[in-house]
């Protein structure tokens, strides 16, 4: 039985590895010899080591910030900024307003955070911590979007050369 019992599993490991797929030497040159055509694709292909560097970026200079993310539809953050706005031009002295407007500019922030538009998210946060200096998660996130913007050598816009929300298309 033992021996049964081998020879099933070591027929079943030989018929795995006969099966398995064959690596296929590619010439630069010539078309795939592969019924899909696609190019194969590794690890290496995917990361930031063997890319060419951004045109007009000297080596070792970081290069511009870009806009990009998903566009969202800000229009229910754009009507409390704009309402916290007004009542701040009433009642410039009044701190509970600076913090409403504080509030609704890191609301809006927040929102373009998720949608990937780092850019314009570190605008309102800079007008958030602007409105309430003592608004401690809008400082950390300035902070930590900055270091992003570090950690893959580009600048960051500088405060008041951020971009506005990507615009919503209607529908």
């Amino acid at each position: 039985m033992k021996k049964l019992l081998t020879f099933i599993i070591a027929s079943v490991f030989a018929f795995g590895c006969n099966n398995a797929a064959k690596p296929i030497a590619q010439n630069p040159n010539s078309a795939p010899t592969t019924a899909n055509s696609e190019k194969s694709q590794t690890a290496i292909a995917h990361s930031l080591e063997n890319q060419t560097p951004v045109p007009g970026a000297p080596s070792g200079e970081k290069s511009k910030w870009t806009q990009s993310g998903d566009p969202i539809d800000t229009k229910e953050f754009d009507t409390a900024i704009a309402s916290a706005e007004v009542a701040l031009g009433k009642k410039p002295s009044d701190e509970s307003v600076r913090k409403a407007l504080s509030a609704a500019y890191y609301k809006r922030a927040e929102a373009l955070t998720g949608a990937r538009q780092y850019a314009s998210a570190l605008g309102d946060y800079r007008r958030a911590l602007k409105h309430d200096p003592s608004n401690a998660e809008a400082k950390e996130w300035i902070d930590r979007i900055i270091s992003i913007y570090d950690s893959i050598n580009r600048e960051s816009p500088k405060e008041g050369e951020e971009p506005l929300p990507l615009p919503f298309p209607k529908k």
